[in-house]
């Protein structure tokens, strides 16, 4: 049982009446608990308020499948008033870190003595206070960390390819430019007349043309490769299938090999198809650096999408285009969207710039789009759409996912609620979306949703600069 003396050795306690206190020790019951055995699941239902005497008992929070730890209560403590007091489902787990000793007050229980006491009322409000605003700051930066995590590891996926095949044409170009280089000096040395050469650098000229804007039809591109390949064969030409694929992407027709290598069928030397070598080399190193080129171009667009992105070079508020905001986050979600979503843009062209903090609106759309992503379970149409409304600008979010079931769509923007699965979300992205919204720019977030159809509009006010 209970003793007064354990129960006054809390401050919460020291307010209250003898009486109420001889209560409470009647009724609290006795629980013990071994290291590492846990008393509470996260998402399990109200259970009692707990008076912890003896041990010291850790609080963790599940987040993207890993258990953080949140807290601890040493005793003297106590713990478990939030659920009760809310009716909601537990917000963390305790498990015990070191062998325990507690009592339990049941829900009912504790609830009456709150009612009863005001002293004791307000000590508990205060603590519940303070404990909410320190779990809501933690999950505050486990959000921000899993949006910055979700970020990098989407701008790693897209930069791996172009990095690839940038690293891919440096590494080979430098030798096949050697033996370019050693075929020229072979073929002065036979000293080929003016007109003949001008024919071969005629069609690899033509060749790198039809490779720098791909000029030769892909579907076609296999039966071309194929056919060059029988006619290499037929030449004589060692490893002719090395030689098949550059010819047939520089659009070389087998005609115009023919008149090349007239001349040369008889030659008993390396001349005989190094002209064919030459010209397929030269179509491969073009084909290397526009794809070096293209991996180069790709990188420096998703570092300036993500500069853009976050504004670095730029101070807290500045003057923000809403499309560039929404075409960089679409494109850092790119690895996402590609297998599965449609986008589908409405832009109004008539939408002026605004006077806002950027990286913290492109907070807002990650949030929106990511959420619209995750109700269409990575397949569907994503529509965005862009209204100028005079003195407003609306930005309309829609997904073709289930949709949100109306009795807790009233509810979506509360802190810490969320209708994912424990441990997949922390019921704080659509709060920092109102928070955005409606505290940073005085703007107005809605939501309409039925099955097939989720939208949400932001409104944004048109304020001048310096504002």
């Amino acid at each position: 049982m209970l003793c007064l003396e354990e129960l006054l050795t809390l401050e919460l306690f020291q307010a209250l009446p003898r009486n109420r206190l001889d209560w409470i020790c009647d009724r609290a019951q006795t629980i013990d608990l071994k290291t590492d055995e846990v008393l509470i699941h996260e998402g399990d239902p109200p259970r009692g308020f707990f008076i912890l005497l003896c041990g010291r008992m850790g609080l963790t929070r599940r987040s993207d499948g890993l258990e953080m730890p949140i807290g601890q209560h040493e005793a003297p403590s106590f713990f478990g008033e939030i659920p009760v007091l809310t009716g909601e489902a537990a917000p963390v787990t305790a498990r015990a870190i070191t062998d325990c000793h507690f009592y339990e007050l049941s829900s009912e229980d504790f609830l009456t003595l709150l009612h009863e006491c005001r002293t004791f009322e307000q000590m508990i409000f205060q603590i519940v206070a303070k404990r909410s605003r320190g779990l809501e700051s933690f999950i505050r930066n486990r959000e921000k960390m899993a949006a910055l995590g979700t970020l990098a590891a989407g701008l790693a996926h897209e930069l791996n390819n172009p990095a690839a095949a940038l690293v891919r044409a440096l590494r080979d170009v430098t030798p096949a430019l050697l033996e370019l280089q050693r075929m020229n000096l072979v073929a002065g040395r036979h000293q080929i007349d003016e007109v003949h050469t001008q024919e071969w650098l005629k069609a690899r000229d033509e060749g790198y043309e039809a490779i720098l804007h791909k000029r030769v039809d892909p579907m076609s591109l296999s039966d071309r490769e194929e056919q060059m390949l029988d006619w290499l064969e037929d030449y004589g030409v060692e490893d002719a299938w090395k030689l098949a694929e550059p010819l047939a992407e520089g659009g070389i027709k087998i005609a115009t090999l023919e008149e090349l290598t007239t001349q040369w069928r008889d030659d008993s030397t390396e001349m005989r198809d190094m002209g064919l070598r030459w010209l397929a080399l030269s179509f491969e190193v073009m084909s290397m650096i526009t794809s070096g080129l293209r991996g180069a171009e790709r990188i420096a667009e998703l570092v300036q999408s993500m500069k853009s992105y976050s504004h670095l070079d730029q101070g807290a508020r500045q003057v923000v285009d809403v499309h560039e905001g929404l075409e960089d986050t679409l494109r850092l979600f790119s690895y996402k969207l590609k297998h599965g979503v449609e986008i589908r843009r409405s832009y109004d062209p008539a939408i002026p710039k605004l006077w806002a903090y950027g990286s913290e609106l492109n907070q807002v759309w990650t949030n929106l789009i990511d959420n619209a992503i995750d109700a269409m379970e990575d397949k569907g149409v994503l529509e965005i759409l862009t209204i100028y409304r005079s003195d407003r600008i609306e930005v309309q979010i829609i997904d073709s996912g289930s949709g949100i079931p109306p009795e807790i769509q009233s509810r979506i923007f509360e802190p810490f609620f969320t209708t994912k699965p424990v441990g997949k979300g922390s019921g704080l992205g659509l709060e920092v979306v109102r928070r955005i919204v409606e505290i940073r720019h005085q703007g107005t977030i809605t939501l309409a949703s039925k099955p097939g159809k989720t939208q949400f509009t932001v409104c944004l006010p048109i304020i001048q600069h310096g504002l």
